[in-house]
């Protein structure tokens, strides 16, 4: 510390000598000598603030505001040069004057902006996003049953779902196709893909997109949205189980919406104790059929008397099946007596 200070008072006495140096050159022996040790004590004064504040500093700050600094004076320079045939007809001092404001201006926002910046700046992410490759465009292609099914216009809304959901104008053409038909069960379903269209669009978290890719020499639309998910490297959302196969088949990766349904479905246990409301009766003798909120149907042994009330039931098995999942109980009285 002691060495320290040693160095600040000969730096203020070099800044001392320095400021009578200059009043001696500039207006003669004993004429402003005492201004310019004012003038030498006041800079050197100065530079010992700037350097304690200095010390507070990290180095990674200081680097960025010399490099922001020499930036600033770069910029500056081309644009005094790009102005040099204008500062030529102005008259003196104005050009000096202009050259130096450019150039204090440029310096100065150089040395904040890489100041305040350089703090996030970090050479290792730096190199890896060199290193990176720009990711392609992830597409997901609507076929014309998922659109008419309308839940993914529900599963946009979560926002489980990435990327850009392109949409063939040979689909827009079956879906208009659909709505114009005679028959008013295709023609509602038809205007109701129309619309679950429309309510995607105005999604603002969701990019919709409509290609005119088309594949002239393929007459069936499945196989023309297998043919442009290949294409794109896309995905297609669908719940047609025959689709699905196909594009398996072709290498295609599909997305369905059924068995993301059926992935969803709660998970009941042997066991467990569920309310259910008894809906009809079953197939077997005495049996009454109920339903979760999800579809799941709810077989209930010795269930028929209690057709249109809500009962507790036992789990007593669970069936996966192709069509989805079925659960077997019997009466919460039955159970717990046996």
């Amino acid at each position: 510390m002691r060495q320290e200070n040693l160095w600040r008072v000969l730096f203020i006495a070099l800044s001392l000598g320095l400021g009578y140096l200059v009043a001696f050159l500039a207006r003669g022996p004993g004429k402003g000598a005492a201004l310019g040790l004012v003038i030498g004590l006041f800079v050197g004064l100065a530079i010992l603030a700037v350097e304690r504040e200095l010390r507070k500093v990290r180095a990674k700050s200081i680097i960025s505001g010399v490099l922001g600094l020499i930036l600033g004076l770069i910029i500056a320079r081309i644009l005094t040069d790009s102005l040099s045939s204008l500062l030529t007809i102005i008259a003196p001092p104005w050009p000096l004057l202009v050259r130096l404001s450019l150039a204090l201006i440029c310096a100065y926002l150089g040395i904040v902006l890489t100041w305040s910046k350089g703090r996030d700046f970090n050479l290792t992410n730096f190199v890896r996003l060199l290193k990176e490759q720009p990711r392609a465009e992830s597409y997901k292609i609507l076929d014309t049953s998922v659109i008419i099914d309308g839940r993914i216009a529900d599963i946009c809304e979560t926002g489980f779902l990435e990327g850009t959901l392109l949409i063939p104008q040979f689909v827009l053409r079956e879906l208009q196709h659909i709505a114009d038909s005679s028959d008013p069960l295709k023609r509602n379903r038809g205007r109701r893909g129309l619309d679950i269209l429309q309510k995607i669009q105005k999604k603002v978290d969701v990019h919709v997109k409509v290609s005119d890719m088309d594949f002239p020499e393929i007459r069936e639309v499945d196989a023309k949205l297998v043919a442009m998910a290949k294409a794109l490297n896309a995905k297609v959302i669908t719940n047609d189980f025959n689709l699905n196969k196909v594009a398996e088949l072709h290498g295609v990766q599909v997305l369905n919406i059924n068995e993301l349904t059926n992935a969803l479905k709660p998970v009941v246990l042997p066991g467990e104790e569920i309310r259910v409301y008894v809906l009809k009766e079953g197939k077997e003798y005495n049996q009454g059929v109920a339903y979760l909120d999800d579809g799941t149907m709810v077989v209930i042994d010795n269930g028929r008397r209690f057709i249109g009330q809500t009962i507790d039931v036992t789990v007593t098995s669970v069936l996966q099946t192709t069509a989805g999942r079925m659960i077997f109980s019997r009466l919460k009285e039955e159970a717990e007596a046996a």
